[in-house]
């Protein structure tokens, strides 16, 4: 493994932070927050290659060629300086890359430059009350008739439907085929009549969650990506986006290093919560942890840099980001105790936003497939261990 920079690394590096010198550094936290200068900050982000590299010019991007090392120092410089990068939210993670795999052309003409402002908000419709981590057993359906599809059915645990212009839907369009066979994918605006959005509270309180009902929804024939039966392959190019971005190692470090934080100013038996010998053993085990995570991350990078597959490695990420989420939760709850829960109450900020990270862990162990799914695909595609229930 090598983590030395080249020399034009380096010198990239500097033209990185000159330019959030320039743009985004001299900005105050008002100016920061104001919905213009963000949009102006990545306009020029953009213009300069630092965002939206991989999409063409043509569709709102700065189609830069690829160079791993180049966005490793991209993500970490604007880290550093706490600066926005793409638009964030289902639309740019996971469809944009979709469509430039699986689209056709006037598919991404028409979507991509408006996802890419913000313009166009998607959410995802995958699951269903029977059909979660079974995916291919959904039954919301969709016929064709004249030139629209026409959806009937139910989606659920739907990530800010209801603040969503568009969805991306799995939909079963083929019922006589096999179940895999059988799926499209489409995509929809939610003004459409025949869409109810019920929302659903959460054990936090929000209400970031929400079923999603069609009734006789319909959508344009040709809004279909991929081709009709064929959902089930396109849905798992999104789905690889989705959790490649889930398995980052930077919410890994972030999240570690407000626990350590949280340890040192709240008291545990009379003293601060860091100084007992619970708490330091967890918190050496969880430093581990994201210390072996940010090297597998390196690993990767270095791969990647030399044009390298990153190997059965590759497949733990999403794994280990959700291990480590529930530890950290797990090691936050020992430190409140019963901090919290007088905070959460009063409705003060304090100690009580753990109980939002500690409740959220839970839900991130299913986001982008379940923990048990990530290990039955480290375990087959992986590890070339045979499928459950069949004999050796």
């Amino acid at each position: 493994m090598d983590l030395k920079l080249t020399a034009d690394h380096e010198r990239y590096r500097q033209e990185v932070v000159g330019f959030l010198d320039e743009h985004w550094n001299g900005l105050n936290q008002c100016d920061r927050a104001d919905p213009d200068q963000l949009r102006a900050f990545r306009d020029a982000a953009t213009a300069a290659g630092l965002l939206y590299r991989s999409v063409p010019r043509r569709f709102g991007g700065s189609e830069q060629p690829a160079d791993i090392v180049k966005l490793y120092v991209i993500h970490e410089e604007f880290a550093r300086s706490r600066a926005p990068r793409e638009v964030p939210g289902n639309g740019v993670n996971n469809l944009v890359p979709t469509l430039l795999e699986r689209g056709e052309e006037w598919q991404r003409e028409r979507f991509i430059p408006h996802t890419l402002t913000g313009k166009y908000l998607w959410c995802q419709g995958y699951s269903e009350p029977g059909a979660g981590s079974d995916l291919a057993s959904l039954t919301t359906t969709a016929r064709l008739d004249g030139d629209e599809w026409v959806i009937n059915g139910q989606k659920i645990w739907t990530s800010f439907a209801a603040e969503s212009s568009h969805m991306y839907v799995l939909v079963r369009t083929e019922p006589a085929q096999p179940r895999h066979l059988g799926l499209s994918y489409l995509l929809l605006e939610m003004s459409r009549p025949g869409i109810e959005v019920r929302p659903l509270r959460q054990m936090t309180g929000e209400m970031q969650f929400n079923e999603v009902f069609f009734d006789d929804v319909r959508t344009p024939a040709d809004w279909v990506v991929g081709e009709r039966g064929h959902g089930w392959s396109v849905s798992r190019s999104t789905l690889k986006h989705e959790r490649n971005s889930l398995g980052s190692s930077a919410r890994s470090e972030a999240l570690f290093g407000s626990l350590v934080e949280l340890a040192r100013v709240v008291e545990l038996h009379g003293r601060p919560a860091i100084e007992d010998s619970v708490v330091r053993d967890r918190l050496a085990a969880l430093d581990a942890r994201v210390s072996a995570q940010r090297w597998s991350g390196y690993l990767q990078l270095t791969r990647a840099a030399a044009d390298r597959l990153p190997g059965r490695i590759g497949l733990t990420n999403k794994l280990m980001s959700t291990f480590i989420a529930h530890e950290i939760a797990a090691v936050a709850q020992i430190i409140l105790g019963d901090h919290g829960l007088f905070a959460f109450e009063d409705g003060q900020r304090g100690p009580e936003r753990w109980f939002g990270q500690i409740f959220g862990s839970l839900g991130f162990s299913i986001a982008g497939g379940t923990s048990n799914i990530q290990r039955n695909i480290v375990a087959e595609r992986g590890l070339g261990l045979p499928r459950m229930g069949v004999a050796s």
